[in-house]
């Protein structure tokens, strides 16, 4: 029989859903303008690349924005990226 997978959850939690970050950012905030700009770009070329199957991916415009909005803050490493992210 194969192994039971449940995805995680956290107990306690203070709210049911979570709140917008839209909400919390300044509206004149940089990562705003960057947004825009990666929502502008013409991504088809690097997302026919993608193949299917497996696990769902992040979408790679998401991708796209962390890493730039990273290296905006002099952060290239990619752990260093990940620890941000937290």
């Amino acid at each position: 029989m194969a192994k039971v997978q449940f995805k995680t959850y956290t107990l306690n939690e203070i709210v049911l859903f979570p709140s917008n970050l839209g909400e919390k950012m300044p509206k004149d905030h940089p990562v705003r303008l960057l947004s825009r700009i990666v929502d502008g770009l013409d991504l088809t070329e690097l997302i026919r690349t993608y193949k299917s199957g497996g696990t769902t991916p992040f979408h790679p415009r998401m991708l796209l924005k962390v890493v730039f909005y990273a290296y905006m803050n002099n952060i290239y490493s990619c752990r260093k990226i990940e620890d941000a992210m937290n």
